[in-house]
């Protein structure tokens, strides 16, 4: 336990840092680099190894493009790009169709999608609220994504460890139970209640911020971390089933006590791309 507090201590502090610099390229390239972590734990997971380099090795420039696409000569590559991404993946297969397996490497560039759709929602977020024109919405968003995955993460650990009967998965994660289920929901509604509280104190006093925080702002917040909620257990227990089949423990070490960014992350991977679509089509609509 030590171990894991000292970690999440450190792993702030690093957080604090990058978003620090959330208005420059140096926000963009570390999120890049976090996305090539998580999908090198993938590739590791998925039982490949430095034989198998050039399955990797096409994610690398593929990753860069996506998370860095704000410039517009940029996005007019995505489109080609990502056809010759495929293609070659294609051919891999059928050129070495005796040694690699189909369901590994579908499993690689199914995770590995996954895994960008979620990193490249913040980036979404960033293009989506420029700081010139909503100051620094975009960071708030941030932060209401991470406290709805960690801060749900953390009330169902210790709700499910005083008050957890009913297993909620038993074969994916033995641990989880429904209690701890409940008890998750309600941390997420929490934590976004007090990270929109402290962000309406700023706002009141720092003209950066651009949204009125209202009755009907708190409502929205509790009704988003309650899906955000959701998502995040199945996201858990997404990326554990993955590691039950693949027969690893963590999908990495350099978080110790916590293993690797996807050990960190799962229950980020599908509330990310949930508040920035909520963000996009409905938030500013009727958070006034």
């Amino acid at each position: 336990m030590k171990t894991r507090i000292i970690t999440a201590v450190v792993g702030l502090c690093v957080l604090a840092a990058v978003l620090a610099l959330f208005d420059t390229f140096v926000f963009d390239i570390v999120l890049a680099g976090i996305c090539l972590l998580a999908i090198h734990e993938v590739f590791s997971a998925m039982g490949f190894g430095i034989r198998q380099w050039y399955l990797f090795a096409a994610a690398v420039p593929y990753t860069l493009l996506v998370m860095l696409s704000g410039a517009v000569a940029v996005r007019a590559l995505l489109l080609p790009v990502s056809f010759l991404v495929v293609l070659y993946y294609n051919v891999c297969l059928i050129a070495n169709h005796g040694t690699l397996q189909f369901g590994k490497l579908a499993g690689l560039v199914y995770f590995g999608g996954v895994i960008l759709f979620c990193f490249y929602s913040l980036i979404y977020l960033k293009r989506q609220l420029p700081p010139e024109t909503y100051g620094y919405d975009a960071v708030y968003f941030i932060l209401l994504i991470l406290c709805f995955a960690w801060g749900g993460d953390t009330a169902a650990y210790f709700t499910g460890r005083a008050f957890g009967r009913h297993k909620l998965a038993p074969v994916v994660s033995p641990h989880k139970t429904v209690e701890g289920a409940v008890g998750g929901v309600i941390g997420s509604m929490l934590a976004g209640v007090l990270v929109t509280f402290v962000y309406g104190q700023l706002s009141g006093r720092l003209l950066m911020f651009t949204v009125d925080v209202t009755v009907r702002h708190y409502l929205i917040i509790l009704g988003l971390g309650a899906v955000a909620s959701v998502l995040g257990i199945l996201g858990d227990l997404f990326a554990s089933a993955v590691k039950r089949q693949v027969g690893i423990k963590d999908y990495g070490t350099i978080f110790p006590g916590h293993g690797g960014i996807l050990d960190r992350f799962d229950s980020v991977m599908f509330i990310a791309p949930f508040v920035s679509i909520a963000v996009r089509y409905f938030f500013y609509l009727f958070a006034r």
